[in-house]
């Protein structure tokens, strides 16, 4: 897409949450599938992402400038693409273990793991504002896992856990984004890529564990419309935005895939978060709405301040 082509705000915003609908439905559909085997769902749904992404990636990029990528993309974009690999891997991994509302409240630490990400390694000052979210939203997840233990849910408590993973891997894969933010247009500036090389890892990985032969015809196409639609499609579509929204707006409209996929999970199965858990989520929730919500608020007084200066100029 070039700079001409770029959606406006409003185009944007309409998109990220078009983005987070079609990110929700994981939960609810893995609900509905015959299969328990948590390996085998990722192998049908990796494999699916990655044929689709593939296909996608050739049509806008072309095979020469793809091939080119891929060959010349350097450690970011292989440390992006095994980000993405244990984001895929773990999310349904951890669906199989615990409820969905679970997953998707852990899935919401992202965010604040970034910033944390943000300040050890690449130096990036974070303000007090931040580190009051981080904190209220640990009790949160310190509270559910808990909450867990003390009813006697071990299994809810391992699932949990396999979900951290998935925040933690997008903080690095943000990060990694960040970082390459700034270098000329070029091969080692493109990490679309990374995505599908993400989902091929994720599929090879898993498959000596997986049956996938064991999985019946109806599964395997519930795990295709969650390789197309759930990953590949919105992958797209949420790249294309974040070049219009700020980072601040993008984090506050993705909180609306909890919400949606929670929903979808009271709504269309029997799973009924528990009140520990809506009140551990509410807390992490909170927390970040408080945050973002914030450094959008100063992001646009900045914005503000600017243009202000370049008038008296």
């Amino acid at each position: 897409m070039t700079d001409s082509a770029r959606m406006s705000h409003a185009q944007a915003l309409a998109a990220m949450v078009a983005v987070t609908l079609m990110w929700s439905i994981a939960g609810v559909v893995t609900r509905w599938l015959e299969t328990d085997n948590g390996l085998s769902m990722t192998f049908w749904r990796s494999s699916f992402n990655a044929v689709a992404l593939g296909l996608m990636l050739l049509v806008l990029r072309g095979p020469r400038r793809l091939a080119a990528i891929l060959r010349e993309g350097g450690s970011a974009l292989w440390l992006s693409g095994a980000c993405w690999a244990v984001m895929f891997t773990a999310f349904m991994v951890a669906l199989t273990l615990t409820d969905v509302a679970n997953v998707l409240i852990t899935l919401a630490m992202a965010p604040l793991f970034t910033a944390l990400i943000a300040r050890t390694v690449l130096g990036v000052r974070q303000p007090t504002r931040t580190w009051v979210a981080i904190a209220v939203a640990g009790v949160g997840i310190v509270g559910m896992f808990i909450s867990d233990l003390s009813v006697g849910e071990h299994e809810h408590v391992l699932g949990m856990g396999v979900a951290l993973a998935v925040p933690l891997a997008a903080a690095i894969n943000w990060s990694t984004i960040q970082h390459t933010t700034g270098r000329p247009t070029g091969a080692k500036s493109d990490l679309m890529p990374a995505v599908l090389i993400g989902a091929v890892l994720s599929a090879v990985l898993v498959l000596p564990w997986a049956q996938p032969l064991q999985v019946s015809a109806s599964d395997v196409a519930w795990l295709g419309l969650l390789g197309v639609v759930q990953l590949a499609i919105p992958c797209l579509l949420a790249v294309s935005a974040a070049r219009v929204l700020s980072a601040p707006e993008v984090s506050l409209i993705a909180l609306l895939e909890v919400v949606f996929g929670v929903a979808w999970a009271w709504l269309l199965t029997t799973e009924a978060p528990r009140v520990e858990v809506l009140i551990g989520g509410g807390l992490v929730l909170g927390a970040l709405v408080f945050n973002e919500s914030l450094a959008l608020r100063a992001r646009q007084r900045a914005a503000v301040l600017s243009g202000q200066r370049k008038g008296v100029v």
